[in-house]
């Protein structure tokens, strides 16, 4: 089973972990909204997008969708995009419209692809404004969250 690395320092949350698929199709279930709400919430909620565009200063506007029909926003934001090894951007909780809630922390992003033909290592790093937000996000579950996520990201990408 992979194992998903968390590294905390101060604001900046690095996580890396590496899949068994060659970067191409790992790089597709990270930009595309079909594969991205296959596997983009942990078990047994469900990644539901409203609406993509995967380009510098497109959106993402998504509901991490509760097993009772409860919805959580967020709003990703991209930046720089270079197929297929890097995208950067911003995320953010917002409501149904993207209008972005501002009592839960906005995090930037740049998350990093490294592949042969068999794996690809994923890097995410992550900061925030403070390391209290940081804090705040670990502990509303992100950690354990993300770790599902992957694992469900591990059978989208075994159908591949």
């Amino acid at each position: 089973m992979a194992k998903t690395e968390f590294t905390a320092n101060g604001s900046q949350l690095t996580v890396t972990r590496t899949f068994d698929a060659e970067i191409d199709i790992v790089w597709r279930a990270w930009t595309e909204a079909e594969l991205l709400d296959q596997w983009w919430a942990p078990s047994p909620w469900k990644s539901k997008t409203k609406e993509m565009n995967f380009e510098p200063n497109g959106k993402r506007l998504y509901a991490m969708v509760g097993p009772e029909g409860e919805e959580h926003w967020g709003l990703t934001t991209y930046m720089t995009i270079n197929m297929p090894t890097i995208f950067s951007g911003s995320d953010a909780f917002c409501d149904n419209e993207g209008v972005i809630n501002k009592e839960f922390p906005v995090a930037t992003f740049t998350n990093k692809f490294q592949g042969n033909t068999k794996t690809t290592t994923v890097t995410v790093i992550t900061e925030y404004a403070s390391e209290e937000h940081l804090n705040q996000v670990i502990q509303m579950g992100m950690k354990e969250g993300l770790e599902m996520a992957y694992e469900n990201l591990d059978k989208v990408l075994a159908d591949l």
